[in-house]
């Protein structure tokens, strides 16, 4: 007997369901080879529209990213350091103004083998993701870069002057604003382990000490001053984020 939809399903039948792959399409391995190159090809497309669009207002941005270094110096140590400053600058930039179409270039190669299940955690993962990529850049912006230059100016404010290198500097910036991002994907990846069932919010709490250690190291991996108070806001902020993770998936029934 066939069930209409307006019967209820069973528990098994609904997760039979929900494991099923809709409207699935049989593809030989040229053809999802040709439609990754596709995919790849519009990305990088869109990448370099928006270099070059970042490229045309660079001076504002580099300015925007000198805020947190008021009263030093820049120096510019070699002929076209600026020149190759700002193509990097217009770099990150453009990846950042293009990424949600590279996201989306992302969805469309991997829909069509997804589940139903994992359907349902599309959207909230790819919100969760980019909000989160997009907070660690502001905390990086607004809390770690001003606490590291602090540091490094008074610490040798009576007996060098501070005067750097502004490749160097845009390196240390740019690196950290990026690894940062990166590191507050934790309650994302959090999220989807638990609702697919690999590990649960009980078990992540059960390995808090482990998560400690890891956080000290990670902070002190990511940041690329060595300076102890960015390197602990880092952690501190992982951990924050990891334990609110275990809250989200706790909140999901996991």
């Amino acid at each position: 007997m066939t069930q209409t939809d307006s019967q209820p399903r069973t528990e098994v039948e609904n997760n039979t369901y929900l494991d099923e792959i809709p409207d699935e399409l049989e593809m030989s391995l040229f053809d999802h080879l040709e439609e990754l190159r596709m995919r790849i090809f519009y990305a990088l497309i869109a990448v370099v529209i928006a270099m070059i669009g970042c490229f045309l207002i660079v001076k504002p941005l580099v300015r925007w990213l000198q805020i947190p270094a008021q009263g030093v110096e820049f120096l510019q140590l070699a002929p076209g350091e600026f020149f190759f400053v700002s193509i990097k600058v217009a770099g990150y930039s453009g990846i950042l103004v293009a990424s949600p179409f590279i996201l989306y270039q992302v969805i469309q190669f991997v829909l069509p083998g997804l589940t139903r299940r994992e359907r349902r955690l599309l959207g909230p993962v790819v919100l969760g993701s980019g909000v989160l990529f997009f907070a660690g850049i502001g905390f990086s912006y607004w809390a770690l870069i001003p606490a590291a230059l602090n540091f490094f100016i008074s610490y040798g404010a009576d007996v060098v002057e501070q005067s750097w290198s502004i490749d160097r500097y845009f390196e240390f910036v740019l690196l950290l604003m990026f690894s940062t991002g990166i590191a507050f994907q934790i309650p994302v990846i959090q999220l989807i382990l638990g609702q697919l069932g690999i590990v649960s919010s009980n078990q992540m709490l059960k390995g808090w000490r482990v998560i400690i250690l890891g956080a000290v190291i990670l902070g002190a991996v990511l940041t690329p001053s060595t300076d102890p108070l960015t390197q602990s806001l880092l952690a501190s902020a992982v951990l924050g984020l990891y334990f609110g993770g275990i809250g989200l998936v706790k909140l999901s029934g996991k």
